[in-house]
């Protein structure tokens, strides 16, 4: 009997893997394995759901058994892979070996925690998947105030989506601006403004060192001494791919579990998709390229050997007080920002040294730009 083709990962890349690969392959068995519970859903919407008042069950798009029953695969929930026996073509759940023929790395990105000090640190929530935003809803219901520790896109998301939802917010962002990895000055205060007239407090330059229980909430010490009271916190300071087991499995490693353009690890029979992964030096934990990679990854499942490439992959990041889109400028590439603003309204736009459109920053009605501006970009990874 073949062995089954196993997918490590029930988000969004392991969902479109197989929902793609079906389309293609409606008979090779295939297995899938996640830690959670298995429901679908998308994780984008994490971070709208206080505006929009859903719960994690309504959040929820598919059951596992429905997924299992519409893709005809063997689903199993709740599963904690221990490692994987490159040589003997099987992945390891504690004593049980479960064969495989191709296996695909869809696991995802673990949450980064700063090093913080203090007795409080039962009251500091993460979200990064639906579990996850089940328990700080419950955490958080009756609350009037929160501490969101990172400034960058999933800070200023849930951001605006708590304010929203009825919290006193403040974020804490070290580097002095809020998403510094995305925009430049001038568009990351436009984001800013927007969201501090909407009530969000922002503390930029300094961290936080501390966070200790004071009442039924917290107090938070940062790093200049000031401190802030809060009921609750929500640590959102970045993802980072989850590299170990294939590192202790002898795959090749950097920032991502490396890969070429087919999606193939330095195990041939291995691939990794999604979060976790770092395609031809690229690490991209966006939905646009994994949709994509999801796509050319099923090709190859099924026998077509299909590169993945990555065209324009602009970042649409959800703060509706001042909507953004943008494309930052690759490493390494010399240029200068050209920067119009009007108000929380800013069209900054990178050319490198020859005149050619690299990267841009739009901000409020600026964003109605983003179409025509994808047409003069050149692909990311052709």
């Amino acid at each position: 009997m073949t062995a089954p083709i196993v997918v490590i990962g029930s988000g969004l890349a392991g969902f479109n893997l197989v929902k793609e690969l079906r389309k293609l392959d409606k008979d090779t068995p295939i297995v899938m394995l996640t830690a959670d519970d298995g429901r679908n859903y998308s994780k984008p919407m994490l971070s709208t759901g206080f505006t929009k008042g859903k719960s994690a069950d309504e959040l929820a798009m598919t059951g596992p058994e429905k997924i299992a029953e519409q893709f005809g695969i063997t689903l199993r929930t709740h599963v904690t892979v221990t490692g994987i026996d490159r040589d003997g073509h099987a992945v390891l759940i504690g004593d049980e070996r479960l064969p495989y023929s191709k296996l695909v790395l869809a696991w995802g990105a673990d949450v980064f925690r700063p090093p913080v000090e203090g007795d409080g640190l039962d009251k500091v929530y993460t979200v990064n998947d639906l579990e996850d935003y089940g328990r700080f809803r419950a955490a958080v219901e009756g609350m009037k105030t929160l501490l969101i520790v990172g400034g960058g896109l999933i800070g200023c998301e849930f951001a605006n989506d708590l304010t929203n939802g009825g919290f006193k917010v403040h974020v804490v962002e070290p580097v002095g601006r809020c998403l510094p990895t995305f925009l430049p000055e001038t568009a990351s205060k436009a984001v800013s403004d927007a969201l501090t007239e909407q009530g969000v407090t922002f503390h930029f330059g300094p961290y936080v060192q501390r966070v200790d229980a004071a009442g039924g909430g917290v107090r938070a010490t940062l790093s200049d001494g000031s401190t802030v009271d809060a009921d609750r916190v929500l640590s959102a300071v970045g993802l980072r791919p989850r590299i170990a087991l294939a590192e202790q499995a002898g795959l090749k490693v950097n920032r991502g579990i490396c890969t070429d353009q087919t999606l193939r690890t330095s195990d041939p029979d291995i691939y990794a998709l999604g979060d976790c992964a770092e395609v031809e030096g690229h690490v991209l934990l966006y939905v646009l390229p994994l949709m994509a990679a999801s796509r050319a990854l099923a090709q190859t499942l099924a026998g077509n050997e299909t590169p993945v490439s990555y065209g324009v992959m602009p970042v649409t990041i959800k703060t509706p007080a001042c909507p953004v889109v943008c494309v930052v400028p690759p490493q390494g590439v010399e240029g200068d920002w050209d920067i119009e603003a009007d108000g929380h309204n800013v069209r900054a736009l990178f050319r490198d040294a020859d005149g050619q459109l690299r990267g841009y920053a739009l901000t409020g009605e600026a964003c109605s730009e983003k179409m025509k501006l994808n047409k003069e970009l050149p692909p990311l990874l052709a």
